[in-house]
C-alpha cells in the first residue's frame, strides 16, 4: 500500500504508530480476540490524524501496509485503502478526549456473550472486584464501574449518536459494549487501552460465571 503523509508529518511518526498498532492487534488476534478479521484498532498520530487498521485485514498478521492515515472526521489521508467500517467510533473518541491516544475494539467470545446478556439492561455494573483498580480512575474496589450496552446497528451514526447522548448526560464512560458485537475501550497510551482491555475481559468472565454459578 502507499501511503503519502502530509508534508509536516514525519514518516518516523507514523511509522511508530503502524507498528505498536500491529503489534497490538498480533497480540490480541493470538488470544482469540479477533475471529475472522474482526476488530479495530487505531493510535492518535498528531493533533488532526490518526492512524488506524484497514477493513478487512487478518488481525493476526498485521504489518505498516495495513495500517492506514485518516483524519479526524473519518476520512482517508494520503491513500485509496479503505478504514474501518467504525471508524467513526474511534474519531469520536479522539475528538471527545484530546490525551486519549489508543483505541481497541476487539469480538472475544465472553465479550459478545456479555453483551447480549445484559443488553435488556442497558448496562453492566461492576463491583467487589480488585482488578476494577486496573481502570484508570478507579482506586477501590467498592466503586461501581458501569459499562453500557449500546443497540447494534450498521448506521455508525446512531451508534455514535447514543455514545455522545452517554457523556452529555455526565456518567462516566471508560469502555463500552454493542449488543451482539464486542467491546471498545481506549487509554492514554497504547500499554493503557491494553490494560483496560484486559481488565476489562477478566471482570466480564468472572460476572458470567458468578451469573452461571448462582443461577
Amino acid at each position: 500500500m502507499t501511503q503519502q503523509l502530509p508534508a509536516a508529518m514525519p514518516q518516523s511518526l507514523f511509522d511508530s504508530r503502524a507498528d505498536a498498532i500491529a503489534e497490538a492487534a498480533r497480540r490480541l488476534a493470538a488470544l482469540g480476540w479477533t475471529p475472522a478479521t474482526s476488530s479495530n484498532f487505531s493510535m492518535r498520530v498528531d493533533d488532526e490524524h490518526a492512524a488506524i487498521t484497514i477493513s478487512g485485514r487478518d488481525k493476526g498478521h498485521l504489518g505498516r501496509d495495513d495500517i492506514m492515515l485518516i483524519d479526524l472526521h473519518g476520512h482517508a489521508v494520503g491513500t485509496t485503502a479503505r478504514p474501518s467500517a467504525e471508524t467513526a467510533l474511534h474519531t469520536q473518541v479522539y475528538r471527545r478526549w484530546p490525551e486519549i491516544t489508543a483505541v481497541l475494539h476487539t469480538h472475544s467470545r465472553t465479550q459478545s456473550v456479555a453483551s447480549r446478556l445484559y443488553a435488556a439492561r442497558g448496562a453492566i455494573q461492576l463491583q467487589g472486584w480488585e482488578l476494577q483498580k486496573a481502570i484508570s480512575g478507579y482506586t477501590s474496589h467498592d466503586s461501581v464501574l458501569e459499562i453500557p450496552v449500546f443497540p447494534n446497528t450498521q448506521h455508525m451514526p446512531d451508534l455514535v449518536a447514543q455514545v455522545d447522548a452517554w457523556l452529555d448526560a455526565g456518567k462516566p464512560l471508560h469502555a463500552y459494549l454493542i449488543d451482539g458485537h464486542g467491546i471498545y475501550t481506549w487509554g492514554r497510551d497504547m500499554a493503557e487501552a491494553r490494560r483496560h482491555l484486559e481488565a476489562l475481559e477478566f471482570l466480564l468472565e468472572c460476572e458470567m460465571d458468578l451469573r452461571r454459578l448462582s443461577s
